[in-house]
């Protein structure tokens, strides 16, 4: 495949959000240290990643056309086969764009080393350069990473590269039937989780250490585990389940590998399904609507560094 053109993804910093909500640096800055905040932090961030995006955006004009689009628009972009798509920023960002990029190359690159863990971002703005130009030659290697995907009972779906929520849309227990593996019970809870194993270490962590927490209290010197999923494997977690007469709580997890998992909306409004922690990303799920959540048929295709790889 010839390709022509790298789009490159970014999002808006912490300060450049400041300043649209203030609409002025000043006034941004007088409000965040009249609350005793340090303001110097947001300047050195925005600082750092300007300054790789710079870097990123000269490096690349040398080897290939390119333009710069915010992440707000990545829903709406429609990607050209002869695209190759370079994201530069945190790891929700790559789980973002993933889902509308057709299986094109992404080349992830983490700008800023010192902040951001970057288990998605297997490059920096020092090496980004050379994975540019194996996929130019098709000489690059690249990890294949499935989407969990939710499809209603009325042909909507949406899709999850780290995990899918379900539940309802404000701090209100949600009411559900769900059924799993011939099991089936009505459930009130905070909702659901839904994790990919690429998900796994993101928001489903989060749970993992609660509970251990909780536990730590009653049962001391548990080791935290954290389950190693399969590439296409799902795991999914009922958020804070409640016991009653007419609710159970048996089926609070599992794993879901070759089979499905359903759920039947009980909630007469504000039901909600949202795909990696984008809540404007989301389908009603409301009385009437039931969700079979699965293994979608799309896949992400994240370079690798093959450095790394050799170094392993």
């Amino acid at each position: 495949m010839s390709f022509e053109y790298a789009i490159i993804v970014k999002s808006k910093t912490r300060l450049e959000s400041l300043i649209e909500r203030f609409n002025t640096k000043a006034q941004a800055k007088f409000y965040i240290e009249r609350l005793g905040g340090n303001f110097d932090e947001y300047e050195i961030e925005d600082e750092i990643f300007k300054n790789s995006l710079n870097s990123l955006q000269t490096q690349l004009s040398k080897v290939i056309k390119n333009k710069t689009i915010d992440r707000q628009y990545v829903s709406s972009y429609i990607f050209s086969k002869k695209n190759i798509i370079i994201v530069i920023g945190q790891d929700g960002l790559v789980a973002n764009t993933a889902k509308y990029s057709d299986n094109l190359p992404i080349i992830a690159v983490n700008p800023d080393i010192e902040r951001y863990d970057g288990i998605l971002l297997p490059f920096n703005t020092m090496n980004f350069i050379q994975g540019v130009e194996n996929v130019l030659t098709n000489k690059f290697n690249s990890k294949i990473m499935s989407f969990a995907e939710a499809k209603l009972n009325d042909g909507q779906r949406l899709l999850a590269f780290n995990d899918l929520f379900i539940g309802a849309s404000s701090h209100v227990s949600a009411r559900y039937k769900i059924s799993f593996k011939n099991k089936t019970e009505q459930h009130s809870s905070s909702g659901i989780i839904i994790s990919t194993s690429a998900g796994s270490t993101g928001w489903l962590s989060s749970i993992f250490n609660m509970a251990y927490g909780v536990t730590n209290m009653f049962e001391k010197n548990l080791t935290l585990k954290q389950p190693k999923l399969k590439e296409k494997d799902l795991l999914f977690a009922v958020r804070e389940p409640f016991k009653s007469i007419r609710t159970q709580t048996e089926m609070t997890a599992g794993i879901i590998r070759n089979n499905t998992l359903t759920i039947e909306s009980f909630m007469p409004n504000n039901g909600i399904i949202f795909s990696d922690g984008i809540e404007k990303d989301f389908l009603n799920f409301n009385s009437g609507s039931i969700a079979t959540i699965g293994i979608a048929k799309e896949t992400a295709n994240i370079v690798m560094n093959n450095a790394i790889q050799q170094s392993v």
